[in-house]
């Protein structure tokens, strides 16, 4: 897409930006007759040479008097004035100076390119500041609150450090004290024991102070641990949770688990200590204990409040870091076909040395599904291969508590319930789990810990992979409970707001580009049955998957399921590089290209192929000056398997002034070559020279060919129904003295029709 084309598409301010930057001097209607032109010229390699200036000036003349036939072709009377008058102009101004020209466009682009990267940049930035400061601002937030507990906590070994000092200092002195009144009996010792004891006194009163604030210290700290804990489990974690169902369903990147795995251990290794604390509180009261003791009298309560939140932070730092998914379909995770093996990775986001090699995990399908609570008909799986695993710190890059299995695999229990035609889902509507439990032993603490994939979709077919994943983007699209496996016997309507993302997320997973708005909105309309710009409308599952899209034998989703194929295979680099609008409706197309330059096509999708197909309309001009529109049959992966699209493109033919074949394709709208947009992905051009290969090791003493595609009859006759006829012999015999036998064999089966 041309640069000149993409500032046309900015809002007003920036288009006010672009109008100063031209004058007489070199005026707009100049960039915008000669757009891909002046593009393709290396203006900064002309500013600094004058021969090359001098040639880009005459190239730059010649373009205008090629400008200049057409409009006079056109009858266009005022645009033959003033593109003449341009040209006048230009020469007036730099034919003594091409340089000069040269340095003017050159900067003229360079701001160009400015002015789009700024608008472009403002529009992310606008889409992603608001959430990157509120993502920050929790961050920091989190941070400060996990720093406190920890400083509070080192506060507290400090506190009981003093404690202990002060206990050992008193335990000294009143063992000293008792010596002494057992061997120095005197007066004048009484009276030094009695000031002694009053010392002693003070000392334990202090202790008493000093016991009090220590258990009290503690129990705020776990107050404020479990605030912590809380919004860490319910808030960031539930956060990373959701982000992953829409990683996992095409959406954006997941975040790292680093940050959450920090949070988790500094809490888990807070709370490991404060465990001690109260085990070295515990020592300290054996050794010395009263009346009202606070420690005695808390200790328990502390010790249980601090392992219920330990226990709950493990339980809850047990998680998928990656969700089953076939190695063979790496972008479609969460779809398992049976007997082929799948990988699953979990890990503990508490990160403590004493726990590496501690934790057996083993896998286990729907574990919590039994007769009572599943639907009739629903099928029962066996995993095979290795189903438990030890976590290590050597499972991951990064040194995580991790454990990854590889070689999972299902199988279905045929002679245990097999599934019949009675039940209310079919087989890709089915939802099943993937549950994980293991168990962790510290002294006088046993923690069970469980976690549970998403809801996966098993399949026997490979067939059955588009209907599965489709389930897969429902599910993970409008609901957040990992065990909602009975989803699709009452399936919510989704939003278009909501599923527009998510069908934009299917293109730019795996490819570079997803859908723009114009292509949704054609997209909207097709579901919604009205326009999509202004209509959040709602759309339910069975229109979405299951019944047939409008008067067509397939559905919405295979129907983009078959052109997502198409991509992949067959036109990528073509819908990376933007060359194909392809979601764009007849009326549209038509909108667009009545004004264009004849010979201007585009490039859509076919709405009637379940397969995927793409074709491209091109538009001409009647004697009348009437814009007409022509297309050809669609392109499947039949014809794309033995030609590429962009040599179709270049080599297509139609029957034009006595029978002789000419391509009607001059520019990819709106006006951009044909051979600039297409011209890296042609396959190698044959020599006029190159010699025939004769050897018949290679080609068998073979004329070489290639395959092109004609249209029997030329356009302009599509229009009267008594044309629509078979070529006569006559018009056969001049297709084949300008083409190869082969060319015509095998490409005559294309038809060009009015769209």
């Amino acid at each position: 897409m041309s640069q000149w084309y993409q500032l046309q598409q900015l809002d007003s301010k920036f288009l006010e930006q672009v109008h100063q930057l031209y004058d007489d001097s070199f005026p707009m209607e100049i960039r915008q007759y000669l757009a891909q032109w002046l593009e393709n010229q290396d203006w900064d390699h002309a500013a600094a040479n004058d021969s090359f200036a001098t040639l880009l000036f005459h190239g730059l003349l010649t373009q205008l008097d090629d400008q200049y036939s057409r409009f006079a072709q056109e009858n266009n009377f005022l645009l033959q004035h003033n593109i003449r008058k341009s040209k006048r102009n230009l020469q007036d101004h730099f034919q003594e100076d091409p340089v000069q020209m040269a340095m003017i466009i050159s900067n003229c682009l360079k701001e160009e390119q400015k002015i789009l990267t700024s608008a472009q940049t403002l529009d992310q930035n606008e889409v992603s500041s608001t959430q990157n400061n509120l993502i920050l601002g929790r961050q920091k937030e989190m941070n400060e609150k996990v720093k406190k507990v920890k400083n509070k906590v080192q506060d507290v070994e400090q506190d009981i450090k003093t404690l202990e000092d002060i206990q050992d200092e008193y335990d000294f002195k009143c063992k000293t004290l008792q010596s002494r009144v057992e061997h120095e009996p005197s007066g004048k010792a009484l009276k030094e024991v009695k000031q002694e004891q009053m010392i002693i006194q003070n000392m334990f009163l202090t202790l008493q102070l000093r016991r009090k604030e220590v258990v009290t210290k503690i129990a705020d700290l776990l107050n404020i641990t479990e605030q912590t804990q809380v919004a860490l489990i319910t808030e960031e974690l539930v956060d990373w949770k959701r982000r992953q169902q829409i990683a996992c369903i095409g959406g954006p990147p997941n975040a790292c688990l680093d940050q959450l795995q920090n949070w988790f251990t500094v809490i888990a290794e807070s709370l490991q200590q404060v465990r001690q604390q109260i085990k070295k509180l515990e020592e300290l009261e054996q050794k010395l204990t009263y009346s009202q003791d606070p420690v005695t009298q808390h200790k328990c309560f502390l010790r249980e409040r601090t392992n219920t939140l330990f226990k709950q932070l493990i339980q809850s730092s047990f998680v998928v870091e990656r969700q089953p998914c076939m190695p063979t379909h790496p972008q479609r995770p969460l779809v398992l076909k049976t007997g082929v093996q799948f990988t699953v990775k979990l890990r503990l986001l508490v990160k403590l040395q004493e726990l590496n090699y501690q934790l057996q995990v083993k896998a286990l399908f729907d574990k919590d599904v039994n007769e009572k609570n599943t639907v009739k008909g629903f099928r029962k799986f066996n995993i095979l291969g290795t189903n438990t695993k030890v976590m290590n710190m050597e499972e991951s890059t990064n040194g995580s508590l991790a454990a990854e299995f590889r070689h999972l695999q299902l199988k279905e229990q045929k002679n245990a319930g097999s599934r019949t035609n009675e039940g209310p889902l079919i087989v890709t509507e089915e939802l099943h789990s993937l549950s994980f439990v293991t168990e962790l032993c510290q002294p006088n603490l046993v923690i069970d810990i469980e976690t549970t994939s998403l809801p996966i979709v098993v399949i026997s077919n490979v067939s059955q992979l588009p209907s599965g994943w489709a389930s897969i983007l429902w599910y993970n699209m409008l609901t957040n409970e990992p065990k909602n496996l009975s989803f699709f016997l009452n399936p919510p309507t989704a939003r278009w707001t909501q599923l527009s993302d998510v069908l934009s997320w299917q293109f730019s997973s795996v490819t570079k580009r997803g859908l723009s708005t114009d292509q949704l909105n054609m997209l909207g309309e097709k579901l919604l049955s009205q326009s999509a710009a202004n209509v959040d409308g709602p759309i339910p599952w069975t229109r979405f998957c299951k019944e047939n899209l409008n008067d067509k034998s397939f559905s919405f989703w295979l129907w983009i399921e078959g052109i997502l194929e198409l991509i992949k295979k067959y036109l990528l680099s073509l819908w990376n590089d933007g060359w194909v609008m392809g979601f764009v409706s007849k009326d549209k197309e038509r909108t667009l290209l009545k004004d264009q330059t004849p010979g201007t096509f585009l490039l859509r999708f076919s709405e009637s192929s379940r397969e995927g197909a793409i074709t491209f309309t091109w538009v001409e001009r009647s004697q009348n000056d009437e814009p007409q529109f022509h297309a050809v049959e669609p392109y499947t992966k039949k014809e794309l398997s033995a030609v590429t699209f962009p040599d179709i493109i270049r080599n297509y033919k139609v029957m034009a002034a006595e029978n002789i074949p000419e391509n009607p394709l001059k520019f990819l709208f709106p006006d951009i070559p044909k051979d600039h947009a297409f011209g890296k992905y042609y396959s190698r051009p044959k020599e006029p020279s190159e010699p025939m290969d004769v050897d018949d090791s290679k080609t068998g003493g073979y004329i070489k060919t290639e395959l092109i595609s004609v249209s029997e009859v030329h356009p302009s006759r599509l229009q009267a129904p008594e044309n629509l006829l078979p070529m006569s012999p006559e018009e056969y015999a001049e297709v084949t003295r300008a083409l190869s036998p082969a060319e015509i064999d095998s490409m005559l089966n294309t038809a060009a029709y009015s769209s």
